[in-house]
Parts: C-alpha cells; structure tokens; sequence
C-alpha cells in the first residue's frame, strides 16, 4: 500500500515538473494561462480556510488578492519615487524590494487586513456576513480607484506599471534561462515559482486541517454555540481564521504584480471573488483536493471554450457576440457539475461516521 502511494506521488511529481514543458510546445499562451491557473488554486485554498473550514462565508476575498498585488507594485516600481521627493531623495537608485521581504510583507499585510475584516463580523452569519464582506472588497477597489487625489497613492484607474519582475538566487524570473542548449522562458520559470508556491500551501492547510485550530474551526462551523460552550474562544479563532486565509491572498496577489507587471482596480472587481467562492463550493467545500480540482476547472475551462463561440459566432452570422457566449457556456457547466454533483466535483468525505471497530 504504502509503495503504491509513493508510485503514485512520484508519478504526480514529475507530470507537474513536465507539464510547462509540453505546453511550451504549443507557445508561451499555454504555459500563461497554468500559471495563473496555478494564482486561483493559492487564492481557493486561502478561501477555504474560511469559508470551508470556519463556515464564514467571506465574498469580498479579493480585497486581499488586491492589497497584496499593490503592495508589491508600490515597493517594486517608479511609482512611489516619481511622485514623493522624500521618497525619491531616501532610495535614489529607485524602489526595488527583494523577495525575501515582499512575500513575509505581503502576507503581513494582508493578514492584518483580514483581521480588521474580521473584527466588525464577529457576530455576523448567514446573509449579514456575507454583505458586510461583498461591502469590504468593493470599499478596497474603489479606494484603488480614487487614492489618485490629493496625493497620488495608487495611480486611480490608470493603475501602477513598470513592476519589476521576481528576482531570487540570482535568476531574473522575467529573463529567458539557459542551461546549455535547453532554453526555459519566463513564463516556464514561473510556473515553477507557483507550483512551489501552491505546494506550500497545501502543506499549511493539510497541518491546519489536522491541528487542534482546525478541529476548532470545524466545530465553529458545525455549531458555534456547541463550541463555545465547550471552551472555544470563537472569537479569536474567527480572526485568526480571517488572518490565515488572507495571508493566501496577499502572496498571490503579489505574486501575480510581479507576473503581470501591471495593476490596476479592474483587476480585483467583484466577479472575481464570485469566482473564487465558486471554485471552493464547486470543488467541495472544506476538502483540499476537491478544492484544487474546482480551481483548476474554472480557471482552464473558460479558456478551453474560448475558441467554441467562434464556430457558434459562425453558424448565427454573427449574431452572438463570442465573450457573452462563452461565458454562458461557462454558466451551463457549473449549473451542470453542479446538478450532477451537488456536494463539487471531490467532496469531502463525510462526517459523523461511527469509528471503524478494532478487530
């Protein structure tokens, strides 16, 4: 049994290593779309702490997303020397932060963003928490949107370019590497940057999962009246709850300004945390694996049918316009999965279940 686990993980280790390779065949497009294909599986795992884990329903998640991709456009490009002297006269060679503090300062500062979420909904549940979050992630975007006047913040809509791409042991992640005659692109080195980035994070929600905080978690979401009765401080653990899943965000949102280059708020809308929810409840709440698979779907799958409405565009003369086709193609399929599927694509297995007797 246990050498059966280790063929499997092993073969799962080397397709994931191999994968960017045989999609740079096809061009770099590909390989871009897994990458931030992989961005969606950090931000649903994150998501999951909370909404999976906690039972909060958080639909304002790409509040953190956003802080976090910010954050490294402020620190990482000519923004802030172009427009503060005492800025430019302190760092005269420009703003060009290193790895080794964005990503702890990313996380930071979108757990304290999560905590200060979290502090005002602490009595909140159902339908309320929802609003009191959807309110906090649009109030995020439009401060992105307007901290342009009176002093120039964020660049309003225009947003904030010229971000340094990521650098670390001595490599320029934005630079093509060549190792002899084999040649591995930019997007192909961020590939890998992610996928250990996303296998980290499994690692964190897997020991989460199993500690007494996440035990904690799951009987707040059961029942939180049951829990706090019997000992549980529910109200520091929803922070902390809060805190854990927006830590997610914010290294992703920073991992996605360096691979973009460019932010701006039309990045961070309110689709984009109905999404992120969707791809949680999609791949089964509360699992790992199930939440992957979700992410994995809904970011490949409006990509796949992105050459689909072409055909149809051409069967109607072109009375369809293709982006409203295929997002309702997009639609079909998750009304579909989720008809045939109720509990996501993976559920997590059930609870309650006697324990199995000792023979």
């Amino acid at each position: 049994m246990q050498s059966k686990k280790l063929i499997t993980f092993l073969a799962a280790a080397v397709g994931l290593l191999v994968v960017p390779l045989i999609a740079q065949q096809f061009g770099n497009g590909p390989v871009r779309i897994i990458d931030l294909a992989l961005l969606y599986v950090m931000l649903a795992l994150g998501l999951n702490i909370v909404v999976g884990y906690a039972g909060l329903l958080d639909l304002g998640y790409v509040a953190f997303y956003a802080v976090g991709a910010y954050m490294f456009g402020l620190l990482a490009s000519p923004h802030l020397t172009d427009n503060f002297e005492a800025i430019a006269a302190a760092f005269p060679q420009g703003l060009h932060t290193p790895w080794w503090v964005i990503i702890p300062l990313g996380a930071g500062i979108a757990a304290f963003f999560g905590v200060m979420l979290g502090a005002p909904t602490l009595k909140l549940r159902g339908d309320y928490l929802a609003i009191v979050t959807l309110g906090f992630g649009e109030i995020i975007r439009v401060f992105l949107n307007n901290l342009e006047y009176p002093i120039n913040v964020t660049n309003g809509p225009r947003g904030i370019g010229q971000i340094d791409s990521f650098h670390m042991f001595g490599v320029d992640l934005a630079k093509t590497l060549q190792i002899g005659d084999f040649a591995l692109p930019s997007v192909t080195l961020y590939y890998y940057l992610f996928l250990a980035l996303v296998v980290l994070s499994v690692l964190v929600c897997y020991r989460l999962e199993n500690s007494r905080i996440g035990r904690a978690w799951m009987a707040i979401r059961e029942d939180e009246i049951a829990a706090k009765a019997m000992g549980i401080n529910t109200r520091n653990l929803k922070l902390l709850a809060f805190g854990m899943g927006a830590t997610f965000g914010g290294i992703s949102g920073a991992m996605f300004a360096s691979f973009q280059g460019f932010v701006s708020p039309e990045s961070f809308s309110l689709q984009e945390s109905i999404v992120i929810v969707a791809m949680v409840v999609l791949g089964g709440i509360g699992h790992i694996p199930g939440v992957i698979v979700g992410a994995l779907a809904l970011a490949l799958l409006p990509e796949i049918l992105r050459y689909l409405p072409n055909d149809f565009q051409s069967w109607t003369g072109g009375r369809i316009d293709a982006a409203i086709l295929r997002q309702l193609l997009v639609a079909l399929a998750m009304i579909v999965i989720m008809l045939i599927r109720p509990r996501g694509l993976w559920p997590a297995p059930e609870h309650g279940k006697a324990a199995p007797q000792a023979k």
